[in-house]
């Protein structure tokens, strides 16, 4: 109330959540804490040129955030809180350190659904594709970044053209990411989910086919140990395969060894992951469906290897 009561003053609001702050380690102030989200962002939103305002409610969200995702709480932020996201990553779009934590909010913001629609209805994805463009070295941007990108192409609407248009737009930027960061897992594993959904909403092009194929085989080589890197990679692959035989034969001809082969090791060194061999299994029955390449598929043996994972699996 205090804080509503003079939306005007900075000094107020900088005091409500300096204060606000002061509750976080207190447990049974978090049911309080969560009602007050929209007020800290607005805020914000209210004294958008104080760096030092921006930085103490930001913080404070993420303190709150980080809270609620360990209890299992999902905070369907409105839109006019998207709004609010929105006008500050424009208006420090090239401060790199403070977007670096504003861009991890948004990504713990867009685990939710409904806050993930919001941020997509306000229009936030061009300025991502800036964001990430401006800042591609940086990897907690990227891989914050290709995460947000992941939930709101998951919650778009291919048959919106307007949306449709602007995801297409993200094909180019995520591959870029993934080029850049092929050898930091956790950036590389955020960036190949962001494909996989790209390519399960369309909107990858003939010409994406080849390149994003042989980029995601990479991913794979290069971080053979991330079972989630692997599954979603596959999972990519999949649906570029169901798409474009182009895919597929991609998968078989890379210059940087059999795609087949690389199936096999992938399976191997996850014997234990049911998520990984099921992902192997719809890439491999998406390569099927073309008979060239079942014919190169039955001539490196492959039902062998489909035998073993129906005996590792017998239940699945």
């Amino acid at each position: 109330e205090f804080m509503q009561a003079s939306w005007d003053i900075e000094e107020v609001q900088a005091k409500g959540i300096q204060h606000l702050a002061s509750f976080v380690k207190d447990k049974s102030a978090f049911p309080y804490l969560l009602r007050c989200t929209e007020v800290i962002t607005l805020a914000m939103n209210t004294h958008i040129n104080s760096l030092d305002l921006q930085v103490e409610g930001c913080t404070l969200l993420l303190e709150i955030l980080s809270q609620a995702l360990e209890q299992g709480v999902l905070m369907a932020l409105d839109e006019s809180v998207a709004n609010c996201l929105l006008h500050t990553v424009r208006k420090h779009s090239e401060n790199e350190e403070f977007l670096s934590m504003l861009c991890t909010l948004l990504m713990m913001v867009s685990a939710s659904e409904v806050a993930a629609e919001n941020l997509r209805k306000v229009g936030i994805i061009p300025d991502l594709l800036l964001i990430l463009r401006r800042f591609l070295h940086n990897d907690k941007i990227c891989f914050s970044c290709c995460a947000v990108l992941w939930s709101l192409a998951v919650s778009g609407n291919s048959e919106d053209d307007a949306d449709q248009a602007v995801l297409e737009n993200a094909v180019p930027v995520t591959s870029a990411v993934l080029q850049e960061h092929l050898q930091n897992g956790a950036v590389a594993e955020s960036a190949c989910s962001a494909l996989w959904a790209l390519a399960l909403q369309g909107c990858l092009t003939d010409s994406d086919y080849e390149p994003t194929t042989a980029l995601l085989l990479d991913a794979l080589r290069m971080n053979p140990g991330r079972a989630v890197l692997v599954r979603n990679g596959s999972l990519a692959l999949a649906s570029l395969v169901r798409l474009s035989e182009t895919a597929a034969l991609a998968i078989l001809l890379d210059s940087k060894g059999s795609g087949v082969e690389l199936i096999k090791d992938q399976y191997h060194l996850h014997l234990d992951e049911p998520g990984v061999a099921e992902a192997l299994c719809l890439l491999m029955n998406e390569m099927v469906q073309y008979e060239e390449v079942m014919l190169d598929m039955r001539s490196q043996k492959m039902e062998k290897l489909l035998s073993e994972i129906k005996l590792q699996f017998p239940f699945s």
